[in-house]
C-alpha cells in the first residue's frame, strides 16, 4: 500500500500522548461533581473537541504538507461519523440499566480510556498485518463490506446488554450488587468488596466499544496504514465522544437514516482496501474525502428532512418511582426498563 511516509520522532509520539492525557484530565476535573450535562454545555465541549481535532490537521499541514493533512482528515471524518453510531448504543445501554444522568459522564470517561487503549492495540496489529501479509487487505475489506451490509439491512430487534458474554463473565467472576451506589464502581458489603451496577454498565460500554473498535480501526486503515495518522485520527475523534453523546442524546430519533450513510462508508472503505492490493491501486485522498463528506451530509440531511415533524426527546427516560429511586442512587437491577431499538439495528453489544 502506498501511504504517506514520514519520520515521527519519539518525542512527537510522547507529546501527542501527553496532550491527550492532559485533555482527559481537564475533562475529568471539569465534571468531577457529577452534575447533569445539558445540551448547551455538551455543545460547547463538542465544539472544543472538534476544534482540537481539526486544529491538529492544520499542524500536520504546516509540518508535513497537504497529502499528510488530507489523509488525517479523511481518517478523522470517517471515525467521527462512525462514533455517532456509538451514541445510539450508549443510549440503549444507559436506558436499559436506568443509569442516572449525573453518573453517565463518569462511565463514558472511563469507557473512553478503555477505547483508546483497545484502538492503540488494534492499530499496530492491523497495520503490521497489512504491511506483512498483503492478503489481509482482502480479509479486512470483506469484513468491512459485510459490516456495512449488516448495518444497512438488519431489522429492528430487542437488545439485552446484560446478556453480553463479557458482562455475564464479569458477573460470574466478580461479586456484584444489583444496585447503584452513587457514582461508585465498588463498595463493601458484609465485609467484602463487591462491584456495583454502575461497574456492570461500564463493562457493557467497554464490551460494546470493542466491537466498534474493530470496524472503525479497519475503516481508517483502509485510508492509510501510517500508524501515527491512524492513531491520532482515532484518538481525537474518540476524545469528543462523551460530549457528542450528551449533545446528540436528545436528537437520536432525528438520525433515522444515518445508518445507511455509515453503511456506505464502511462498504466504501472495504472496497478501497481491496482495490489497494489490485492493479487499480490506492484511491486518491481527495476522492476519499469527497465520498466521506458527501455521504455524511446526504444521510444527515435525509434524516433531518424526513423526521422534521418528530418531537425531540432524549431516548426512553426512567419515569415514576424509578426516577425517584435513581435520584438517590439506589436503582435496583430488577426495575430497569427493557431496551428496544428505536432505529434500525446496529452493532449490538
Amino acid at each position: 500500500m502506498n501511504d504517506p511516509s514520514f519520520p515521527v520522532p519519539l518525542w512527537v509520539w510522547a507529546a501527542v500522548t501527553v496532550g491527550i492525557c492532559v485533555m482527559l484530565a481537564v475533562d475529568l476535573i471539569a465534571h468531577r461533581d457529577n452534575h447533569v450535562i445539558g445540551f448547551r454545555e455538551a455543545a460547547i465541549w463538542s465544539s472544543v473537541w472538534i476544534a482540537i481535532g481539526l486544529g491538529f490537521g492544520l499542524i500536520l499541514l504546516a509540518w508535513q504538507g497537504g497529502e499528510v493533512s488530507s489523509t488525517y482528515y479523511a481518517g478523522y471524518l470517517i471515525e467521527k461519523a462512525l462514533s455517532i453510531d456509538n451514541v445510539f448504543v450508549f443510549a440503549l445501554v444507559f436506558s436499559f440499566f436506568a443509569v442516572p444522568d449525573a453518573y453517565q459522564h463518569k462511565v463514558l470517561f472511563w469507557g473512553v480510556l478503555g477505547a483508546l487503549a483497545a484502538r492503540l492495540v488494534f492499530i499496530f496489529v492491523g497495520a503490521e498485518l497489512l504491511q506483512v501479509f498483503f492478503w489481509t487487505a482482502y480479509v479486512f475489506g470483506a469484513f468491512l463490506i459485510w459490516t456495512g451490509w449488516k448495518m444497512a439491512f438488519s431489522k429492528d430487534e430487542e437488545v439485552h446488554p446484560d446478556r453480553n458474554p463479557v458482562v455475564r463473565l464479569v458477573r460470574r467472576i466478580i461479586p456484584t450488587d444489583p444496585r447503584f451506589h452513587g457514582d461508585r464502581f465498588f463498595v463493601r458489603r458484609n465485609g467484602r468488596r463487591v462491584a456495583t451496577l454502575l461497574f456492570v454498565v461500564l463493562v457493557a460500554i467497554e464490551a460494546t466499544d470493542l466491537v466498534f473498535a474493530v470496524d472503525s480501526v479497519a475503516a481508517v486503515l483502509a485510508i492509510t496504514t501510517n500508524t501515527f495518522l491512524v492513531w491520532t485520527a482515532n484518538a481525537f475523534a474518540v476524545l469528543g465522544l462523551r460530549s457528542l453523546y450528551f449533545c446528540l442524546a436528545g436528537l437520536l430519533r432525528r438520525f433515522a437514516h444515518l445508518h445507511y450513510g455509515l453503511a456506505v462508508l464502511l462498504a466504501f472503505a472495504g472496497v478501497k482496501l481491496i482495490l489497494s492490493e489490485t492493479p487499480v491501486g490506492k484511491l486518491p485522498i481527495p476522492l476519499t474525502l469527497g465520498v466521506i463528506t458527501l455521504t455524511i451530509a446526504v444521510s444527515i440531511a435525509w434524516s433531518l428532512i424526513t423526521t422534521r415533524n418528530q418531537p425531540v426527546e432524549k431516548g426512553e427516560r426512567v419515569a415514576g418511582p424509578e426516577a425517584d429511586a435513581a435520584a438517590d442512587g439506589t436503582v435496583a437491577a430488577d426495575r430497569r426498563p427493557t431496551g428496544r431499538r428505536s432505529t434500525p439495528d446496529r452493532r449490538s453489544p
